[in-house]
């Protein structure tokens, strides 16, 4: 099958047997770009996470908050739509903070402690692959907008959850280095 990015372009899409087998390589898959995430964040000092490197326009901080909503708006929100809870663990001032388009800032004061960034990071995580692991496959196959890879339905905004977090996992790796620190491969 050839990619589709462009939503007016025509696409095969798979049945619910395929669909199935899809979403567990991309459950494989997001783990994969999680753990790869999360060495280079644990050899990141603390006191570094905040710091805009010169000529760059991001720190650590604003990835990791973009990548914790971006994920459960892929996963979680996408899929099954907002639950009460959802506000509790993505809060409207975090969700505005770090979405596209929003500007990181280098100031700790008004952005959570790097402990809450990796707290609500692996809470996302924790909730939205339990919940992909307990989904009905038919629910794959619902139409949904951009972004998405591959299909323009709910599996397609799955396999783009761990595109997207290796495109950021490559940011943060920019970043570690322009800090000085070492590359982790």
């Amino acid at each position: 099958m050839i990619p589709v990015m462009n939503a007016d372009a025509p696409e095969s899409i798979p049945d619910v047997s395929t669909a199935a087998a899809m979403l567990e390589a991309a459950i494989g898959q997001i783990r994969f770009a999680r753990d790869y995430t999360r060495s280079l964040l644990d050899t990141a000092p603390p006191e570094c996470w905040f710091e805009i490197p010169p000529g760059l326009p991001s720190n650590l901080a604003w990835q990791i908050g973009h990548l914790t909503v971006s994920q459960y708006g892929l996963l979680m929100f996408r899929i099954r739509g907002r639950q009460p809870d959802d506000l509790e663990l993505i809060p409207g001032k975090f969700r505005k903070a770090y979405s596209r388009g929003s500007t990181p800032s280098d100031n700790p004061a008004n952005q959570p402690s790097v402990d809450e960034f990796i707290e609500r990071l692996d809470r996302v995580n924790e909730i939205s692959m339990r919940e992909l692991a307990e989904l009905d496959p038919a629910v794959l196959l619902e139409p949904v907008g951009m972004p998405y890879a591959v299909f323009p339905i709910k599996l397609g905004a799955i396999l783009f959850c761990p595109l997207h977090e290796h495109i950021h996992a490559g940011q943060i790796g920019m970043i570690r280095r322009s800090l000085g620190m070492a590359p982790i491969r």
